[in-house]
């Protein structure tokens, strides 16, 4: 299982010092899907298809997850490298500026491409997360609790991928069911399956470790040095109603100050409102894209 999206092709495509698996289909202005931890393109499975009637659609693997390359260490797994992969990816494909679409982890690697690449970026939509930096620097107790894996991911190898690998249906799925009204059911099948066969393989357990580590080890000063500056193209966020970020703190206000063209919204559902309502998700995004294509 793959997690292939119907009427997309699937292929590996050099990008720098990795490469990335892609889902591509569609014709129309680019935009560039970016899943989150534990998930891979996949979660995309009933979005693409439906944006790819009016837009190309490009729903990689993040490096670290899926399909794609897996470099050894930390450093390597900063957002800003897995943004440089996206970057690369789109010039592997022909797209000199595209939308970007990242939830949760993919939601960071947008944010920072936003600011490393901001010529490239038509658009910037983020899907239930606040600002790195914001998130660590201040930490609440509602949210260290929720986001305890943040902390535990990032301990120092094996630690994490020794317990994880022990049973890792067990540890990922309790993931998915963490963070905000959400049930197995929720998920696809097919979509369920193609996370297994993914966080199975102890190289993507090592990876999502490290992606982890990144964030506390590098991301975080990177974050810092560019608390001053402003993504000036438009941005939507939204979040989960239900989500556990929603009952800790005011999402949209948390970007306020860092994205100066911004509309938000709530979604139903939890943290994974993708999966769970992709009709409501597809109601919130596909007029924010087409107003700004």
């Amino acid at each position: 299982m793959t997690g292939h999206i119907e009427g997309f092709q699937t292929r590996s495509i050099p990008c720098g010092q990795t490469e990335i698996c892609v889902a591509t289909g569609g014709s129309g202005p680019p935009v560039l899907l970016l899943h989150g931890f534990p998930q891979t393109h996949a979660m995309w499975h009933k979005v693409a298809p439906a944006l790819a009637a009016d837009f190309t659609v490009i729903a990689p693997d993040l490096r670290g997850y899926g399909a794609s390359g897996k470099p050894a260490g930390t450093e390597p797994y900063s957002f800003r490298h897995m943004a440089a992969d996206q970057v690369a990816l789109m010039d592997a494909l022909g797209h000199g500026q595209f939308h970007v679409v990242g939830h949760d982890r993919g939601g960071r690697v947008a944010h920072r491409l936003a600011l490393d690449a901001p010529g490239r970026v038509a658009s910037l939509t983020v899907m239930d997360i606040v600002p790195t930096h914001l998130l660590l620097d201040q930490l609440t107790r509602e949210v260290a609790t929720a986001y305890y894996h943040w902390f535990f991911l990032a301990q120092p190898a094996p630690f994490p991928e020794t317990l994880i690998g022990h049973d890792p249906d067990a540890y990922f799925e309790s993931c998915l069911l963490g963070w905000g009204a959400a049930q197995l059911s929720d998920f696809d099948p097919d979509a369920l399956a193609a996370y297994r066969n993914a966080w199975r393989n102890p190289e993507a357990i090592r990876g999502m470790c490290a992606d982890y580590r990144a964030a506390l080890q590098v991301d975080f000063d990177l974050d810092a040095a560019d608390l001053d500056r402003r993504i000036t193209c438009p941005s939507l966020v939204l979040f989960g109603a239900q989500s556990a970020m929603a009952r800790a703190c005011d999402v949209a206000a948390t970007w306020s100050d860092r994205l100066s063209d911004m509309s938000a919204q709530s979604v139903p559902g939890g943290h994974f409102f993708i999966d769970q309502n992709p009709t409501e998700t597809l109601a919130a995004l596909r007029p924010f894209l087409s107003r700004v294509s």
